[in-house]
């Protein structure tokens, strides 16, 4: 028996020996289920969902799976290794995946999709968020509740020249512990003057922004839910105005400006408005108590930052007065040429036709032409003439000097 065959035996032994402890060691799936794991061999914005029943070896084949992404879901089956593929998913977007397995429903923890690489994750029948793992709690149905904004929310005002960004910190805030559904619809719109609305990193998925319409749909989990909005008012004088509505009671209004030299606030929502050091720059805070779903808040800033439009409009104005006389003068003077050479054309013409009128009198006179002839070529000649000083007198202004025949 060659040294080679040996070793092999050997190895063989060392396994049948260690695999049974290995077996024992093996994790539960359920364990396994629901969590994402990076994975560097996949293309960026692809999450692979493995779905088994049981065990690792019992994949199932042909199974619906969902994935969240940023309240919008895909659907796509398992194949027949049990995998499902979701593509092109947004770097940085919040995902979630689930599927009903034998009537139980199976979700994996919301994970964000990385810039480099993919997602892995697992789903196994009787695992995952929303179904009961063997110790663990079971899952808390959501309820009917009221949650406000509360914690750290905040109005935040910063300037730029003559412009203001506006932002909107706000925390939904459900203070049970049980997840809950408002009775109704958590949104508000955006002032009417708010250019250029966005959605700040950190907001929570179940914030949406469509034009100026805010949606926060529910249920809300226990804890806080960061909706974050920024958006500009148009320059507008030194006298601005922010009037806003929120869904929800706001448990202790809280109002910060830059501080700028003049700048001044005040609402009829806060009680009291001091200044705050910063690091680099104050600020304004305004406190209030608290404000009643449905009430308008409304902030009046004035001293803010203007530049005086008033020499740039008119200069304006005098640029396009001048265009305009360019324009005019332009016209004009091309007109004026124009009547000038018709001018002169006509009173080439007058001059040709009285000096055929002179040598036709002389003509007759000389007795060298036919009266009958001589009488109708005057008189077309004359016809001419009068057409002529016409013309004359039309460019003349009717001033014609006449016609003598």
């Amino acid at each position: 028996m060659t040294a080679r065959r040996v070793l092999g035996l050997m190895a063989v032994g060392v396994l049948v020996m260690v695999s049974p402890s290995l077996r024992a060691q093996m994790p539960d799936v359920r364990q396994m289920s629901g969590i994402p794991m990076p994975a560097g061999d996949l293309q960026p914005g692809t999450v692979v969902v493995r779905v088994v029943r049981g065990g690792l070896s019992d994949n199932i084949v042909g199974q619906a799976v969902d994935l969240m992404v940023g309240g919008v879901s895909q659907t796509v089956k398992t194949d027949a290794d049990g995998h499902a593929q979701f593509s092109g998913v947004a770097v940085g977007a919040t995902a979630r995946a689930l599927a009903l397995i034998d009537g139980v429903r199976v979700t994996s923890q919301s994970f964000p999709m990385p810039a480099a690489g993919g997602i892995r994750l697992l789903l196994a029948a009787g695992g995952g968020a929303d179904a009961a793992a063997p110790a663990g709690p079971a899952p808390v149905a959501a309820v009917p509740g009221v949650a406000v904004i509360g914690g750290d929310s905040r109005v935040q005002i910063e300037f730029d020249d003559d412009s203001l960004t506006v932002f909107y910190i706000l925390d939904i805030v459900n203070a049970g512990s049980a997840p809950i559904v408002p009775k109704t619809e958590v949104a508000f719109d955006l002032p009417l003057a708010a250019q250029q609305p966005n959605m700040l990193e950190g907001s929570s998925p179940q914030a949406t922004l469509r034009g100026h319409r805010v949606t926060i749909a529910g249920p809300f989990a226990p804890g806080s839910t960061p909706v974050q909005i920024a958006f500009a008012l148009p320059p507008g004088g030194s006298e601005r105005f922010i009037e806003q509505a929120f869904p929800l009671a706001w448990a202790r209004v809280q109002v910060i400006a830059t501080k700028i030299p003049g700048l001044a606030l005040s609402s009829a929502q806060l009680g009291s408005v001091s200044e705050v050091p910063g690091d680099t720059h104050s600020f304004m805070l305004g406190t209030g108590p608290t404000l009643a779903a449905g009430a308008v808040l409304n902030v009046a800033l004035s001293g803010v930052p203007s530049r005086n439009r008033t020499g740039r409009y008119a200069a304006l104005v005098l640029a396009v007065l001048v265009l305009l006389g360019g324009v005019w003068g332009a016209a004009t003077a091309s007109a004026r040429t124009g009547d000038l050479a018709r001018k002169a054309e006509v009173e080439q013409r007058r001059a040709r036709l009285l000096a055929e009128l002179v040598r036709l009198d002389k003509q007759f006179q000389a007795g060298g032409a036919d009266t009958t002839r001589y009488q109708s070529r005057r008189t077309d000649l004359l016809n001419q003439l009068e057409r002529v000083y016409g013309e004359l007198d039309q460019h003349a202004g009717g001033s014609g000097e006449g016609l003598v025949a």
